[in-house]
Formats: structure tokens, sequence, C-alpha cells
């Protein structure tokens, strides 16, 4: 079937008010709770020929959070879909206000290939939840496991209701001619515009998940060994290819050969080696080959080696970085981590800021004044201190980005209202009102109405 059919016939099924019972919304969100479950060894298996990430690394960083929103929404739903009433104003007397989360219709959600089951299906969740239709279009870079949830999903589920379309940059166009009720991206900032773009002839909401260069801030305050210990972790992870990970380090320079030693201590500790299943492959050879281009061999301080006919990236962290250096210029989705050094803090923040706002952002200290200040004077999407990414793991946060690292949000009550449209309703009564708004109108009344507005 074309894909513009799918679209009417999601349409029009939309249009018979479905949806909007939460008994359909909770069959189907058991349906695909099920179904990962029980198709959990084919996840595995697609997503390690995809670019060998391992099973712990797959639950942990992907199916799980899928597993937990579900879980989230079918144990909250009926919180979150009830008319909320606000307070009604003098002038709106005798009646009673309430906002209504409305399903938008039809959506598109377009994944990632970095996390291509969490990236994907999470958004899917949240818009199954609010209601909605849903085209889910995954990355054809990951193209195992793009196939393993076609085959899951369009095996099982009604394609007026929930379809996932394979193929590429070609079938994403086709796609972006359409319109939808709204467009959730995640992805990189150069596709973000385009993305953008495509929507905005159509009035097209999007939310648009998209990274930056994610600064990791020590000062001398930090518990060195703690702070080392998760930026490694943090770092490393999906070999780099996260986009909330560290994208540089800018450490006080009293403390930075200490630091340092300790980062290559649990580099080596962790064993993130070409064979490794706590290590992931690169995942295809173009990233590879951008990758080892910006490594400098006379600014390695630890690693630095690579295989490619393994699409292997040893951990490397790189020294005396300057910020006019091709790898400062765009973020590095890697394993390469440039370290910076500052002598004052608050002229280290200062260059964070004169950069584009970021996805996220790390500080290491136990100092007071100076986690005042990171709250107060950096703009980023979210963040942690004295910890990496684990943001993303409590679902009572809303995770997006601002400025260039992204528009909207997601996760659990903010996934919900991100796919809903906010109605509101004002409810008057019928019995007896003052005539003071209605013509013909007089001097007496105008007073009237600046004593109540």
């Amino acid at each position: 079937m074309e894909i513009e059919k799918i679209v009417l016939s999601q349409k029009d099924f939309f249009k018979t008010q479905q949806t909007k019972s939460l008994a359909f919304r909770k069959i189907y969100l058991e349906k695909l709770r099920n179904l990962i479950i029980t198709n959990e060894d084919m996840l595995y298996e697609a997503i390690y020929k995809d670019f060998g990430k391992s099973k712990f690394d797959t639950f942990t960083t992907e199916l799980s959070f899928i597993l937990h929103d579900i879980d989230y929404y079918l144990k909250n739903l009926k919180s979150l879909a009830k008319p909320k009433k606000v307070g009604t104003n003098l002038v709106n007397q005798f009646g009673n206000s309430k906002i209504y989360a409305d399903p938008l219709g039809c959506v598109l959600v377009i994944g990632a290939w970095n996390y291509p089951y969490q990236l994907s299906l999470s958004p899917i969740v949240a818009a199954i939840a609010a209601g909605n239709c849903c085209i889910l279009k995954p990355s054809e870079i990951a193209e195992n496991t793009m196939k393993a949830m076609a085959e899951i999903i369009n095996k099982n589920f009604p394609p007026e209701y929930l379809y996932v379309y394979e193929g590429g940059i070609e079938e994403t166009t086709r796609l972006l001619e359409l319109k939808f009720d709204k467009i959730f991206f995640t992805g990189s900032t150069k596709v973000g515009k385009i993305i953008y773009k495509a929507a905005s002839e159509h009035l097209t909401p999007v939310v648009l998940e998209l990274g930056g260069k994610s600064p990791a801030i020590v000062t001398k305050d930090a518990n060195l060994d703690i702070a080392a210990k998760r930026i490694v972790w943090g770092k490393f992870l999906n070999a780099g290819q996260t986009c909330v990970a560290p994208d540089y380090l800018l450490v006080e320079e009293v403390i930075q050969e200490q630091f340092l030693e300790m980062l290559r201590k649990y580099i080596k500790e962790f064993k993130y080696n070409a064979d490794s299943e706590q290590y992931t492959r690169i995942i295809n050879q173009r990233n590879f080959h951008r990758l080892t281009k910006l490594i400098s061999p006379e600014k390695i301080y630890c690693g630095g080696g690579f295989s490619e006919e393994k699409l292997y990236i040893e951990p490397t962290i790189l020294t005396d970085i300057h910020w006019n250096d091709e790898i400062m210029q765009e973020e590095i989705f890697g394993p390469l981590l440039p370290v910076l050094s500052f002598q004052n803090y608050n002229a280290a923040l200062n260059s964070i800021l004169e950069l584009e706002k970021p996805l996220a952002a790390y500080l290491f200290t136990n100092n007071t004044e100076e986690k005042e200040i990171f709250t107060k004077r950096l703009s980023f999407g979210g963040g942690c201190i004295n910890e990496t990414i684990m943001h993303l793991g409590n679902g009572n946060l809303p995770f997006g980005g601002v400025g260039n690292s992204g528009i909207g949000n997601y996760h659990g009550k903010y996934g919900f209202d991100s796919f809903s449209h906010q109605k509101s309703v004002l409810e008057k009564a019928t019995w007896g009102e003052p005539n003071i708004k209605y013509p013909p109108y007089s001097e007496k009344k105008l007073t009237w109405i600046r004593r109540l507005l």
C-alpha cells in the first residue's frame, strides 16, 4: 500500500473517535509492551548486527526506557487525560473553565540510528497514550533494527492506526510532502532544519530533538574519582554515539594532570576493547572516517587506536585543545574527548556562553556557589550536577533542547502533553447576567467594565 493511502486511512480512522477512548489506548499500549517482551531476542540480534550493541546495553539504554514509558502511561493515563479545572475570572461569572487534552490526529515520528529503539518507540508510546494515529519512520542507517520494528508493528497493528514506513532519504522526503498534525524528529541540527522547513509548508508543529556540543566541567572542589568514573561511562557509552554525551571537558588547571590520570585509569578498567560487549562499533564507514580525521596524533593523551575493518575507535582523550581546533567546531558524536583547561570558573562559563546552547551540560563540584552559578547562567536542554546522562532516566523530568539543540520536549507527562492540544472550554450559566457588555454602549457601562477588568 502506498504511504499516501496509509496516511489518508489514518486521518479517516482518527475521525471515527476510537483513539480517544482510554480503553482503546491501553489495549494497544499493552499489546506493544507484550510484543517487545516476546520479541526481545530478535531485537537484540538486529541491533547487534547494526553496530555490535550488547544485550545489556540494549536493555538498559533502549528497551527498559520504552517499557517504563508504557507502564507509566498505563498507570497514569486516566489522570493525564482528565479535564483540568482552572479558575474563572470575575467577568466570566457565572461559569466554569476547563482544559481538555485533545489528541492531535495523525502524527509522524522520525527516529534516530544511535538509539534506534528508544528514540523511535518512546515518542510513539507517548503519541499512542495521547490518542493519536502514528506513522513511524525509523532511521535507515540502523537497517536491521528498522526492519525488526517494521516486522513487529506492521504484522500486529492495523496500518490505519500505527504503521512503520521503511526506507531512506527518498522515503523521508516523500513523507515530508504530506500533511501531518505533528512531526517529531530526533537527529542532527542540519537535518532538523530541513524537517522544520518542510513542516512550515503545512504549518505543522514540530518537536525537534537535536544535539550540540555538551560540556562537562570539573572544578578543584569535585570528588575527582567519582567525576572521572561517571564521565568515562557517560562519554564512551555507545562508543560516544549519544546526543547527551559529554562532548568536551573543561578541567580546572590545578587538578588537570591528576584528573587525566584518573580518566585513563577508568578507561582501562572498563575494558573498552574492540571485542568487548560493553563497547559498540561505529555505525558505518562514513562516520568512522569523519571521526578518525578529528584525531590529531600530537594531541593524543591516551587511546587513538582504530580498526576500519571492525569499525572500532579506541576511547581517546585529546589534550592541548583550543577553541578554534577542528574538533571543537561541531558535535563529535563519537569516542573522542577533547580536554581544555581553565583557571577562572566564570571565564570558563563565558566561553560556553559564546557557543550555541547545548542539549546537555554537566558540572562536577561540591562547591555550592559554583552549582548555583552553573544553573543560573548557562542555558541548556537538561543536565546533571555530579553525574552524566542519568537525567534521562527520570521520567518526571522533561527531555528536550533549547535554541539550536531543539524545540519541545517529552518523557512522561511531557510526552503526553507534547502530542496533545490543550483545548480551553468556558461554560457559562444561562440564568441571568448583567447587560453591560451589550450595545448600546454608555459611559456608565464603561465605568463598570473598567472596575471588572
